[in-house]
């Protein structure tokens, strides 16, 4: 960098993104206005939500986690009422609960209260996601982060949990990488994983980069900060409130395959040894496998993959093997699919069978007991065409990811001598390690 450049003021530097910040706090703006009809009432009536597909878990949870009277983790509550979400969250859940019962006296007004404090972090993260996102993509792709900004399937799916959190989490750790500062990097990692389970992918893909190119020394550093980040957050609730501390992790070993997770499908229609064996087991094993693919294929591809591109290929694995894949996971996928292959062919493709699948859990539940509304909601074969639209979809996505990693000519964000703008020492990095330097 030189001298001149140095000097360029943050307000010129930040110029460039004032229009994407724009758009995206004009996406959280639509996120908010597609839930009006449940907000003003709508969620007091089951039947009202789903047809107006306006869903949340934010408002029910209030009452049903009993947040307008007790604390996460430290409540007197059967253990199934516990919050079931990393410590992060809790926490977050914790101060908006009090603001909402310091501001509102009555119990159902402090909800939709906790509602709207709720709706305003989340769409400062979105912001946040997309500036961070932009920012990670480079000045050649900086528009890219549109698709996060403003999709339709992010749009529809931004409030139903408090997934955007954890997105800009996630796109601090790759931009913070990125501009080699791995300490940071570690933090937000660590914090990332302390607020939802799956940024804890990216330590893998970080770790295959790393095994390539020799970079140790980062790697390490950044693991190491994660690991503290972690551990200073949850160290309190695991000493003082383990019952509750430990209810996501109990949670999540026990859950059973819930909607969205092709498993639900092989169990419906009867499949055997898919269909009738232990969906954990089952899940573990099949993600174990394509994670093992996704190693051969970083380690044997003739140029070093791009990060974001293994990132994406890991974390769309460990949806397409969970136990349950809810509509508002589309959150976590989208930033990466875009920063691994800006085409938009196909994440237009995908993007409509999102959107299919948004309505279709919705119309599906109005059918199931115990609303049992056949003349409203859809059967089992249609709700399921949503369900492999959806994996097929990113199934196609990935397919082209992998062609772009063997064929690193056609990644048109390698273009203009561009290796990887959110690499950090991996960019431009020799290889250390390869299939075909053992094979030799």
């Amino acid at each position: 960098m030189t001298s001149t450049e140095a000097r360029v003021p943050l307000v010129a530097r930040a110029v460039p993104f004032l229009p994407l910040g724009i758009i995206a706090a004009l996406g959280a703006t639509l996120a908010y206005v597609v839930r009006l009809p449940c907000r003003t009432g709508g969620w007091n009536d089951q039947v009202s939500t789903y047809t107006n597909f306006c869903y949340t878990d934010i408002y029910p949870l209030y009452f049903d986690r009993e947040l307008a009277t007790q604390n996460p983790y430290f409540a007197h509550v059967p253990f199934d009422k516990q919050v079931e979400y990393p410590v992060v969250l809790g926490e977050v859940m914790q101060v908006f609960s009090w603001i909402a019962r310091w501001v509102e006296p009555d119990r159902v007004a402090q909800a939709v209260r906790f509602y709207d404090l709720t709706v305003v972090l989340l769409g400062v993260s979105l912001v946040a996601g997309v500036l961070l996102m932009a920012a990670v993509a480079g000045p050649t792709r900086r528009w890219d982060a549109l698709w996060y900004a403003i999709s339709p399937a992010v749009v529809l799916a931004a409030y139903i949990n408090w997934d955007l959190v954890a997105g800009a989490l996630s796109m601090g750790v790759l931009l913070a990488w990125a501009r080699q500062r791995q300490v940071l990097a570690g933090v937000l990692l660590g914090l990332a994983i302390a607020t939802k389970f799956y940024p804890l992918m990216f330590a893998g893909a970080l770790f295959l980069l790393t095994w390539r190119t020799g970079r140790w020394r980062p790697f390490l550093v950044t693991m190491g900060s994660a690991a503290g980040a972690w551990i200073v957050v949850n160290a309190p609730f695991m000493i003082f409130a383990w019952e509750g501390w430990r209810r996501f992790y109990v949670f999540s070993a026990e859950r059973g395959v819930d909607w969205g997770s092709p498993w639900l499908f092989f169990q419906n229609k009867g499949w055997p040894i898919v269909g009738e064996g232990d969906v954990s087991t089952l899940g573990m094993f099949s993600l174990a496998a394509l994670c093992l693919g996704i190693a051969v294929l970083t380690l044997a591809a003739p140029r070093r993959p791009r990060l974001a591109q293994i990132c994406f290929l890991a974390l769309a694995a460990f949806m397409m093997t969970n136990k349950v894949w809810s509509p508002q996971f589309v959150l976590w996928l989208v930033p990466f699919a875009v920063l691994a292959r800006p085409n938009w062919k196909p994440l237009a493709l995908w993007q409509l069978a999102e959107v299919w699948y948004f309505a279709a859990i919705w119309l599906y539940l109005l059918s199931q007991p115990p609303l049992s509304r056949n003349d409203l909601g859809i059967g089992d074969d249609t709700y399921f065409t949503a369900v492999w639209g959806r994996i097929i979809t990113i199934g196609i996505m990935m397919a082209f990811v992998v062609r772009d990693i063997l064929r690193p000519d056609n990644d048109v964000v390698r273009q203009a001598d561009i290796d990887d703008p959110a690499g950090g020492v991996f960019n431009d990095a020799r290889d250390r390690f390869t299939l075909a330097s053992v094979l030799r």
